[in-house]
């Protein structure tokens, strides 16, 4: 017998002739007020906050004539002024509401809901719109047969597309028995499957590969995969039981008491974290809402006033924290009736994000571990196990192929901000091609010819920094190097300038042609394997800075500059990080200047 859970999150949807609309008298006869409070319950996979914050309620007319109202949860008024008329409460939560659409995930599901409404004038309407799973949930499970038959790593795809990574879960036996949520699109929609293994007995490999045909959103379907051998052939045999098919895991959205409410996983950073609480404005002064806060174990408090989001739903930016480490906070409120103060129910406790550095980020770690023509950003002896592996590289590996003394990336030990050394990058002309300095997050590929080379970005990285700081002093010239293919923008005696640049991102290799730890592949010879970070899909964040220097303006100093961090979408972590510096900004197009001059010392990634 399957074991039912249902949590619950009420969408409590009142059509009220409230105080607003009864001031407008008679003028409003045909109108009535429409008042939407949302609140839920935690669920199993995502938290109260997270559902919310992704919650979308739109509102329209019941004759399917158009859309008349959208909202996302949180922004949505406490009162909605509608035409006396019947309308269709829609409402969407969880993956189908991320940016890019979650299709396919281990805990992440999507909910959707709809119920009619009618809004009379002078009278109270109200209605509850329930939000079901609309996923189509896979549980698939190996017999004993299949590890008795397979090497280990065998592994079972499952998706909404046979090629596309991002509609695909892959079960392995470690992930045996356990659910996956899929958002099925289009008409009569299929899953994908593909088993694969290594027959112990001759170290062949057997593949499998079909489809469920016409699954449907709110059913699970739970597989089995067992080998069979009939007559000397090998088979594998699947097994599909929807008799399990309706998952009860409803939100229904509902009016609470007073108190805190929880904060999802991405309101938590490692600086800061937003506290939420709903309030009952009826009983409490709404200009008198607090959170406080300290670090678990202390015993004196810091005081946050709290802003009002909506009737009855308030919050706070609880600011000036530190990484990884455990805060408790509480929510007072202050009595309508005698003004007194109550701190409501036990303290909350909360745990920062990690606040990682880069590695070898004053560059005071140098060795000749790949050439003895040029430094890498390394050593191999080093105790630190962090300065022992390549994090930092320079296209050096190209611009030396003809001697050292074409580096465009070195230790500077007379020129430094902090430690006993800065790195300087200078652009050069190297025999028949200009070289920009650089230096980056990644690993420089090999070059083409006398053309180009290829450059791997990136390196793994799960945090979330808010801004770059660095030391940096820049001296240029008039550009004297200028390819065809560079842009107009750029043209022979323009200054050269320099750029700063940090990116995190969800980059997949597999789409930009680089490896599993840098995975944006730059071929300079290919301008269409150029990225533009500030539209790029899988950029999360961003923060660039370019640097000029002129007849008027020299920038041939130390100063310390401070990037902040842009970021577009809050509700995901980055998988890896980029960090670039560039002496000519239109070094790709091997053009600028050819005694550019960048020095950059102690970079510092800050978490406010």
């Amino acid at each position: 017998m399957r074991n039912i859970y249902k949590t619950y999150a009420m969408l409590s949807v009142a059509a009220l002739l409230g105080a607003a609309c009864a001031k407008e008298g008679k003028e409003n006869q045909g109108q009535g007020c429409l008042s939407v409070t949302v609140e839920t319950a935690q669920t199993r996979a995502q938290s109260e906050s997270e559902l919310l914050s992704s919650a979308v309620v739109k509102i329209y007319k019941s004759d399917f004539s158009g859309l008349v109202r959208s909202y996302a949860y949180n922004q949505m008024p406490a009162e909605l002024m509608l035409p006396a008329d019947s309308y269709r409460i829609d409402v969407t939560a969880g993956g189908c509401n991320t940016s890019p659409v979650t299709y396919a995930s281990w805990d992440v599901k999507s909910y959707e809901g709809s119920e009619p409404v009618t809004v009379s004038a002078g009278k109270n309407t109200s209605v509850t719109v329930t939000a079901a799973i609309s996923n189509a949930v896979t549980n698939i499970s190996f017999d004993s047969s299949i590890a008795a038959t397979f090497a280990e790593g065998y592994s079972c795809t499952i998706g909404l597309s046979a090629d596309d990574d991002a509609r695909q879960l892959v079960y392995t036996a470690d992930k045996s028995g356990q659910d996956g949520y899929f958002l099925p699109e289009g008409f009569e929609p299929s899953l994908y499957w593909s088993f694969s293994g290594t027959l112990l007995k001759d170290g062949s490999t057997f593949t499998k590969s079909g489809t469920i045909a016409a699954v449907e959103k709110g059913k699970r379907y739970t597989i089995s995969l067992k080998y069979t051998e009939k007559s000397g052939n090998i088979d594998l045999e699947l097994v599909v039981d929807k008799s399990t098919d309706i998952i009860y895991d409803d939100i229904i959205f509902i009016p609470v008491s007073t108190g805190v409410a929880a904060t999802g996983r991405f309101d938590i950073w490692a600086g800061h974290f937003t506290a939420y609480a709903d309030v009952d404005e009826s009983e409490y002064d709404a200009s008198k809402v607090f959170f406080e806060y300290r670090k678990a174990g202390e015993e004196s408090w810091t005081r946050k006033s709290a802003e009002r989001q909506s009737e009855g739903f308030f919050s706070a930016v609880i600011d000036g924290l530190s990484g990884s480490t455990e805060y408790e906070y509480r929510l007072v409120v202050t009595s309508l009736a005698d003004g007194s103060e109550s701190v409501i129910a036990a303290n909350t406790n909360i745990t920062t994000d990690v606040a990682p550095q880069v590695p070898n980020n004053g560059f005071e770690t140098t060795s000749n571990a790949e050439s003895s023509k040029y430094k890498s950003f390394y050593d191999p002896e080093s105790l630190l196990p962090e300065l022992q592996t390549k994090w930092w590289c320079s296209g050096n590996a190209g611009s030396t192929t003809v001697s050292s003394s074409h580096q465009i990336c070195y230790p500077d030990t007379e020129n430094f901000k902090e430690g006993t050394q800065s790195m300087k990058l200078h652009s050069r002309y190297v025999v028949i091609k200009f070289a920009a300095g650089n230096l980056f997050s990644g690993h420089f590929g090999s070059t083409i010819g006398t053309s180009g080379g290829t450059v791997y970005f990136g390196r793994p990285f799960t945090a979330r920094p808010t801004a770059m700081r660095l030391w940096v002093k820049y001296s240029s010239g008039q550009v004297n190097r200028r390819e065809s293919n560079a842009p107009a923008e750029i043209q022979t005696g323009d200054y050269d300038k320099a750029l700063l640049r940090i990116a995190l991102g969800t980059w997949d290799y597999k789409t930009y042609g680089g490896d599993a730890n840098s995975p944006v592949l730059v071929n300079t010879t290919d301008t269409s394997t150029f990225v533009d970070y500030s539209t790029d899909e899988s950029t999360i964040a961003l923060g660039e800075v370019v640097m000029t220097a002129d007849a008027d303006n020299s920038t041939n100093v130390w100063q310390q500059m401070t990037i902040p961090l842009e970021y577009r979408n809050t509700n995901v972590y980055p998988t890896h990080i980029i960090i670039s510096f560039a002496a000519s900004y239109y070094g790709d197009y091997f053009t600028g200047y050819d005694d550019s001059q960048l020095w950059v010392d102690n970079v510092e990634l800050l978490y406010e």
